[in-house]
């Protein structure tokens, strides 16, 4: 299995939980678990794609960063927009969704849109 496959994967997993656990009624989830596994999911894949974009940049030099900060260092250096994707997945998937679990449809919506752009950039 390639890694566009791997994130694809990912992205559709945590689709999946959305809609079949995380009992969306209008604008909010019930099950803030559910949406913060959802969340998890999703912003795994965002790391997944930065890395793959950095692996291609930059080639044999490439080592897996170790913070959200040195992301943003590296992606600053190649690529504004990707940068601005992932800093959109960072805020929403990670920090709302995962972290602090918002029951705001909207907001991983937004989220999971920024990963998808992400992942358009580099397929």
């Amino acid at each position: 299995m390639n890694n566009y496959q791997e994130i694809t994967r990912y992205l559709d997993n945590a689709r999946d939980i959305l809609s079949t656990k995380a009992g969306k009624e209008g604008q909010f989830y019930k099950d803030i678990k559910y949406v913060q596994m959802a969340s998890g999911t999703a912003y795994n894949a965002a790391l997944m794609i930065a890395d793959e974009y950095l692996k291609k940049k930059e080639g044999t030099k490439f080592t897996k960063p170790n913070s959200i900060d040195e992301y943003r260092i590296r992606l600053n250096k190649h690529n504004k927009t990707l940068l601005s994707y992932l800093n959109e997945a960072y805020d929403t998937l990670h920090l709302a969704g995962y972290y602090h679990g918002t029951p705001s449809v909207r907001i991983i919506k937004h989220g999971m849109d920024a990963t998808q752009k992400m992942l358009a950039m580099v397929a």
